[in-house]
């Protein structure tokens, strides 16, 4: 058993060495067994959020579930919409790898990543260094049998730890130091027997040995969460604040964004691999299947381009996606995918729907995202925005998820015009009251002008209440209604 910590995770050791050996044991599992590596990156997330609980006294319950203490780490703004993504992504790919033997060497080593930056979130929030850097990622051992696009992802990751190496040197002695001044040289001696302990135990599961540490784990994350419990409000606001703040210093590369955005997709139903399943790979649409096919050629104001995401149920066309990293104003983006709307070409079997082009756009649906989740108070940072290009009164409005590919045909086939002229002529012999009248007009206004909120205040007549009512036409809901009396 090999007990050199990775330099990844290195400095987490004087939080938990099971931190560091955990990280480090699904590192070195990588290269044979992806679904070790998952499932050690699993118990690495779990006990991460469990010491960051303990930290700010919200480790109220040994035996909840890891889903349950992510979202309190959200709910008590501990941790970002970030991190809580990928908190509970580790989760989730770990219980598949544990109950269905589900992982390759692409998730796996995503995962690492990931996992590598929920440690440099937490020794921002908890450790001696605000702006702690570690460097560059260190990627693992390559497989013997790596697919083309593995290979390709771990030499672009050794070619930049490669420009950033004096950086990952750094961060090690950094990682030492900071060790050294906490302890004796009898301390640290003492120090590697447990750790080593430690190691083993992770290592083999040896039952005796495991409960024994799971007993002094608990130990630990009850003074922690004592400690935290008597802090002053104060003070615990400070804490709290300081992990926020990191949280939204995290900003992911563009290849971990897109790796975020493909489980998204696939969560809604569409077959996508942003590394894999590629144009220039060879992939194309076909019957029968809806893909989100990557990196697709475009050629718009006679450029070359290429399309983050185009999408496509069967042979039909139905919407171009673009991709930006996390921290990318996600509404401004909407105008790289209109142009590569307009620049579509047809490649060969694929058609574009009936009424096509739009004005310039000869794809009817455009997205823009960052992978992060929709967040009212961030609606220019976060979430899906997404542009009905059939209509020029059509504003991009924020999604909180994907459509589906059932989602996009249904809209398809709707005709807004032809609805709008209905409106125009209906008779409303069922609405007595004028008060009433004018707000459904209003409303009817509203969707004609291509509104998404609506604010439509109603007087009875009586002079005793007014109804103020705060609609969503996008998605046909109130989510706010006054009354003043």
């Amino acid at each position: 058993m090999d007990t050199t910590p990775s330099p990844n995770f290195a400095y987490l050791a004087h939080h938990d060495p099971r931190l560091v050996a955990l990280a480090t044991q699904a590192e070195q599992h990588f290269a044979d067994d992806p679904t070790v590596t998952l499932i050690k990156l699993r118990q690495f997330g779990e006990l991460l959020a469990q010491r960051a609980a303990a930290k700010v006294g919200l480790f109220l319950d040994p035996e909840g579930s890891q889903q349950q203490l992510i979202d309190r780490l959200w709910d008590h703004n501990v941790i970002g919409a970030t991190q809580r993504t990928l908190f509970h992504d580790l989760r989730r790919v770990g219980n598949a790898a544990v109950h269905e033997n589900q992982g390759d060497h692409n998730e796996a080593l995503h995962q690492l990543r990931m996992a590598r930056e929920l440690a440099i979130w937490f020794q921002r929030s908890f450790g001696n260094h605000r702006k702690f850097d570690p460097g560059p990622f260190l990627p693992p051992t390559e497989p013997k049998k790596a697919e083309t696009a593995l290979r390709d992802e771990l030499q672009r990751l050794r070619v930049d730890m490669a420009a950033r190496s004096h950086e990952l040197e750094a961060a090690r002695r950094a990682a030492e130091t900071e060790l050294a001044h906490k302890l004796t040289a009898q301390q640290r001696e003492e120090k590697a027997r447990e750790d080593a302990a430690i190691w083993e135990a992770l290592a083999n599961e040896q039952l005796e040995t495991h409960q024994e540490q799971h007993k002094k784990l608990l130990a630990e994350l009850a003074a922690l969460q004592a400690a935290a419990q008597a802090m002053s409000a104060k003070e615990l606001a400070r804490t709290i604040k300081r992990a926020s703040d990191a949280s939204e210093a995290t900003e992911l590369d563009e290849a971990a964004t897109r790796k975020i955005i493909d489980r998204q997709l696939r969560d809604a139903g569409w077959e996508v691999d942003s590394q894999r399943l590629t144009c220039e790979r060879g992939l194309r649409p076909a019957k029968g299947k809806n893909l989100a096919i990557a990196e697709w050629p475009t050629l718009a104001d006679k450029k070359e381009g290429r399309a983050d995401y185009v999408l496509f149920v069967g042979l039909q066309v139905v919407a171009v996606v673009e991709a930006k990293r996390q921290h990318k104003d996600v509404m401004g983006v909407i105008p790289q995918a209109k142009r590569y709307a307009t620049g579509y070409v047809v490649r060969g079997d694929e058609f574009l729907p009936e009424g096509s082009p739009w004005g310039v756009c000869k794809v009817p649906f455009l997205f823009a995202t960052n992978g992060r989740p929709f967040l009212r108070q961030l609606q220019t940072k976060s979430g899906i925005w997404f542009l009905d290009a059939r209509r020029p009164q059509n504003h991009p409005v924020p999604l909180e998820g994907w459509y589906t590919p059932e989602g996009l045909l249904d809209l398809l086939k709707q005709n807004i015009d032809e609805a709008h002229a209905k409106l125009d002529v209906e008779p409303m012999p069922y609405i007595d009251r004028a008060y009433q009248r004018n707000a459904i007009l209003a409303v009817e206004k509203g969707l004609k002008d291509g509104k998404r909120e609506l604010l439509v205040a109603m007087a009875t007549g009586t002079g005793k209440t007014r109804t103020c009512i705060n609609f969503d036409i996008e998605i046909g809901m109130i989510f706010s209604l006054s009354r003043n009396n």
